[in-house]
């Protein structure tokens, strides 16, 4: 059931809590080193002030586990924002409690405050009820803006809305369930998913899932290597899961029995050592050493990937093709990067690390799409439920109310 849309509510003047997602990346001095996450949720807030509501962030960063620890303070955060909407946000020094309620109290229309990590209490985590309310009553409004952590079943994620009058999704949620829904659900065809990676038990519903869906799947990363071994490959020191060999067999015949297109690399950088400075030599899939690691795609499967492409109208991209932190083993993502960005298709790309091989190659102005979450963005393509979105105010019910409210008025 189609959910609330915060253009389908009344917020003028209204105290609106926006739980946005900025777990951002710091260095080792407490400075944002990619605020893209922030960037994200600007639609959202400018369109609250624009209506001049009194907007309250809440967020997490990093994992304090239930405890305060300052150095994943949101601070930073309140001071990156507040240059970007071109006035104060100040900080909350915490995000429950009576000094934040009376702060909430004292905010004027189209005035933003945050509030301070939320993972510095455990109830947060352990989706308290208590402290679910105890969030819900600073607000009127509750707009649910963090896709990043939609998975989750956490206090300010799904237990707020028990408490809240209405809940609804903000421009960002909008905006990803469209895409997923163009790349997945309805996707122009040929459709290609590229999925790599380290480990297949993070991957494998997903391919399971797009194997029912997709045109063409490109297996890349150190996931290739579990399904080379369950062919009977053998694959030296590379990084295998071996209890699920049999389950990727089944996977692979289901694919090919669905008529979907299953592409393994042919070549791999090998290196006797996990190191960036180790001699390296490129190999065929039958002749990886015995005491080698392969860390890359070759340079044939670069090509082989990169052909396979060509007639995409929809790509979807989750996880690197190999060690790409490491400049020996970075071509062959990057090379994908180079392929995917100057296709003619709708592309979609999602999680971190595949988001940060594009950011470093300075492609993102190609892509179609870079999803915010990594965790979320793998539920949807294993075709799971998101219940930070579940949880939200079904758009019906609202107007069935809305209607026998004012039928009762007049």
């Amino acid at each position: 059931m189609e959910k609330l849309f915060i253009k389908d509510l009344e917020v003028k003047g209204k105290r609106v809590m926006v739980r946005v997602d900025y777990n951002v990346p710091l260095d080792a001095e407490g400075n944002i080193t990619d605020d893209s996450r922030i960037r994200a949720t600007l639609p959202t807030i400018n369109f609250l002030l624009d209506e001049r509501a009194r907007v309250i962030l809440t967020s997490h960063l990093g994992r304090p586990k239930g405890k305060t620890v300052p150095g994943l303070s949101l601070r930073p955060v309140a001071k990156r924002l507040s240059r970007l909407l071109g006035k104060e946000v100040p900080l909350a020094e915490d995000c429950i409690g009576p000094k934040v309620k009376k702060l909430v109290d004292k905010m004027n229309p189209g005035d933003v405050i945050l509030l301070e990590n939320l993972r510095f209490h455990p109830e947060e985590e352990k989706n308290d009820q208590g402290f679910a309310r105890e969030l819900a009553g600073l607000c009127e409004v509750f707009i649910q803006e963090a896709f990043g952590n939609c998975h989750r079943s956490h206090a300010s994620m799904v237990g707020i809305n028990d408490s809240v009058p209405v809940a609804a999704v903000g421009f960002l949620i909008k905006k990803e369930m469209e895409y997923f829904e163009k790349a997945v659900n309805n996707p122009l065809r040929p459709v290609v998913a590229i999925l790599g990676g380290a480990k297949v038990s993070d991957k494998i519903k997903i391919v399971e899932n797009l194997s029912k869906k997709m045109d063409k799947i490109l297996i890349g990363g150190a996931m290739a290597f579990t399904f080379l071994k369950a062919q009977g490959y053998e694959v030296g020191r590379s990084l295998v899961e071996d209890s699920l060999l049999e389950e990727v067999k089944v996977v692979m015949e289901k694919a090919r029995k669905n008529g979907i297109k299953f592409y393994l690399p042919v070549d791999f950088v090998v290196a006797e050592k996990f190191d960036p400075k180790a001699a390296t030599k490129v190999v065929t899939f039958q002749e990886i050493p015995p005491n080698w690691y392969a860390l890359d795609i070759g340079p044939a499967s670069t090509r082989l990937f990169v052909e396979a492409l060509s007639d995409a109208r929809t790509i979807i991209w989750n996880g690197p093709m190999g060690a790409f932190e490491m400049d020996a083993f970075s071509r062959g993502t990057y090379a994908m990067v180079e392929a995917v960005t100057n296709s003619h298709a709708l592309t979609i790309v999602g999680g971190g690390d595949t988001d940060v091989a594009f950011h470093r190659a300075g492609a993102t102005f190609g892509i179609s799409y870079i999803s915010t979450g990594g965790g979320a963005f793998l539920k949807l393509l294993e075709g799971g439920e998101l219940p930070g979105i579940a949880a939200l105010t079904n758009k019906q019910i609202y107007e069935e109310k809305r209607r026998v409210l004012v039928g009762r008025s007049a």
